[in-house]
């Protein structure tokens, strides 16, 4: 890793083979978005902006051939890598990965639309067999809203998916720029992820209440989650850095939340909210790190 992340600084043209040769192979975007993370975090907007042309020219190629992933990726981590450089607050980048996220659902909504709505009509002939008898009790007017619901979420659910992996390429390429500059700096950033009471409340509200809303509102659910999680990871990790867990239960949460997603996900959403009201790590204690960006 570190090896790369020298390759990518070490010059311009660097810096295009690695974030052009990722954009055009298959499933390597996240690794395309990541590079540019890095420059744009380290080098700023001018500096990127000629390098991000050539890994935007495949991201367009991707696109005309059906898949906007690439892009999509590509421009969400440059976007949030830039409010990261400006503001560097994590809370805020994880609130804006929100707004990401619901221009993902309406890109995916026009690229992907018909077999979204395949996927849905196949899930509405299993309602029944999957809820039993409590889908026989829904009166047909919560049946017609239920069988509406669908499309919306599993429209919010593939947003988040490209939310999550935009996030982790941010956050690659933010270990990278620490790595090289400032050792240590982005586990600091990272284990200090914490909501302020409000913020977590909107985003459990939004998550709760959007479907009551407005049935296209629904998406939001699955993209106000992701925020959460990403705290509830980082309130895992700091306790763990201070001594108060062992780090057996790092190596469990993340094989756990492959194995049992639909478990640990939720739970990790409930332990960042609990977090954001009591701050079970208290207030973080002096350092010597200084921010990841090695500039502070």
């Amino acid at each position: 890793m570190r090896a790369l992340a020298e390759f990518i600084m070490r010059g311009r043209m660097q810096a295009i083979v690695v974030m052009a040769g990722a954009a055009a192979l298959p499933m390597l975007f996240w690794l395309s978005a990541a590079a540019g993370s890095l420059v744009l975090l380290r080098r700023g907007l001018d500096d990127t902006l000629g390098v991000l042309v050539w890994a935007v020219l495949p991201a367009l190629a991707w696109w005309y051939f059906g898949d906007p992933r690439t892009l999509l990726v590509l421009l969400g981590a440059f976007g949030l890598a830039l409010l990261l450089r400006s503001q560097n607050a994590w809370p805020r980048v994880m609130l804006c990965s929100v707004g990401v996220g619901l221009l993902y659902a309406v890109a995916l909504s026009v690229a992907f639309g018909e077999p979204i709505a395949a996927v849905a009509a196949e899930l509405q002939k299993m309602l029944p067999n999957i809820l039993s008898q409590a889908y026989q009790q829904l009166s047909l007017e919560e049946r017609t809203q239920l069988e509406a619901l669908l499309i919306p979420v599993l429209t919010g659910l593939l947003a988040a998916l490209l939310q999550i992996v935009t996030l982790l390429s941010l956050m690659l390429g933010r270990y990278w720029q620490a790595l090289l500059y400032n050792p240590g700096g982005f586990g600091l950033e990272f284990r200090a992820l914490r909501f302020p009471p409000a913020l977590a409340m909107l985003l459990l509200a939004g998550m709760l209440f959007s479907p009551s809303l407005n049935v296209q509102l629904a998406m939001l659910g699955p993209l106000c989650s992701v925020p959460l999680v990403f705290a509830g990871a980082a309130l895992l990790h700091g306790l763990v850095s201070q001594g108060r867990m062992r780090r057996f239960w790092l190596v469990g949460l993340y094989v756990t939340l492959v194995l049992f997603m639909q478990v640990i996900y939720p739970l990790l959403v409930v332990m960042a909210i609990v977090d954001s009201l009591f701050d079970f790590r208290g207030r973080a204690s002096p350092n010597d790190a200084g921010p990841a960006n090695g500039e502070g």
